[in-house]
């Protein structure tokens, strides 16, 4: 599940400052005529028009308690209007109505099914190389806002998110696991393996870093990334088409969990995430193929992007 504070996904403030209020709920002439035109009494006026100013900022129709009290009575008094005048009974019953209004309004497309389509396609697109909840829940408001769309649910984004990553991140374990042989399954599994002597798996080894190169461990590391390109065999085959971005994380993924904790995973994921493992701590490892050195320079990790 996706911490709503690490998205772009708008919501109200908990205190709104007067300079905000002015700017970002205070209503135009021309909206007020608008208002007035529409209903026909006050509390259908200040109700309209507290949903126009709350779907201008944020996207949709919050539930009435979302909406700050700092913001009805902003509304209110700019539309110059008593203190007696509320919205709760009001807008339950004319709501609907005042809805349809400000949707027509805004030129806000309110299918919600239509929005949880192009929602759907906009994070399967992006979590092809993005892997972060957060990242994914954002390309998909970006897309309905370019495409005039009232935004569904904090709770429908993340859980399409979460659907849609799991699907896309099984496709690539099916497809790099189509494409090992039954002993390259087996020296993965094994990875797992916990020796009775030493205590340690070999998946304990791939995530321990060796020492860096210096006159009297060199050898020590040559040897370590010797058994790394052994153990990770044809990894760029297997791999082949995956962004770097996806394997980075998988082998994180990887690298945060121990042996016993992988087995919990299935055989497929279980296999391939061992096999995005070897080849990234080959480079986490101090050396790396070419460049200057024995192996090369220490390889510089990947800068994970995030958006704002």
């Amino acid at each position: 599940m996706a911490s709503i504070d690490k998205t772009a996904y708008p919501r109200f403030k908990r205190t709104i400052s007067e300079r905000e209020l002015r700017e970002a709920y205070s209503p135009s002439l021309a909206e007020m005529d608008w208002a007035r035109e529409m209903t026909d009494s006050d509390e259908n006026r200040l109700s309209l028009m507290v949903w126009l100013k709350s779907c201008q900022r944020v996207g949709r129709f919050p539930r009435l308690a979302e909406i700050p009290a700092q913001v009805i009575e902003h509304v209110r008094n700019e539309l110059g209007l008593s203190e007696r005048i509320g919205i709760t009974d009001m807008a339950e019953r004319t709501g609907r109505n005042h809805k349809v209004l400000v949707r027509a309004r805004l030129g806000l497309d309110g299918d919600q099914a239509a929005a949880r389509k192009l929602a759907e396609q906009a994070i399967r697109q992006a979590a092809k190389t993005k892997d972060h909840p957060a990242d994914l829940i954002n390309v998909a408001l970006e897309e309905l806002a370019k495409n005039s769309c009232e935004f569904p649910a904090f709770s429908t984004l993340d859980d399409l998110a979460a659907q849609v990553r799991t699907e896309v991140d099984g496709a690539i374990f099916t497809l790099a696991y189509g494409r090992m042989s039954f002993d390259d399954h087996a020296r993965m599994l094994a990875m797992l393996e916990v020796d009775r002597a030493t205590g340690r798996s070999g998946h304990d080894r791939a995530k321990k870093s060796a020492p860096r190169a210096t006159v009297t461990k060199l050898r020590q590391q040559l040897d370590h990334l010797s058994w790394l390109d052994g153990m990770a065999g044809a990894s760029d085959a297997w791999l082949k088409g995956v962004p770097a971005s996806k394997i980075a994380h998988f082998a994180a993924e990887a690298r945060a969990l121990d042996a016993a904790e992988m087995r919990d995973y299935g055989e497929v994921k279980r296999i391939v995430l061992e096999a995005c493992l070897l080849p990234n701590a080959g480079q986490c490892s101090g050396l790396q193929a070419g460049g200057e050195g024995p192996r090369g320079r220490a390889a510089r990790p990947e800068r994970a992007l995030t958006r704002p």
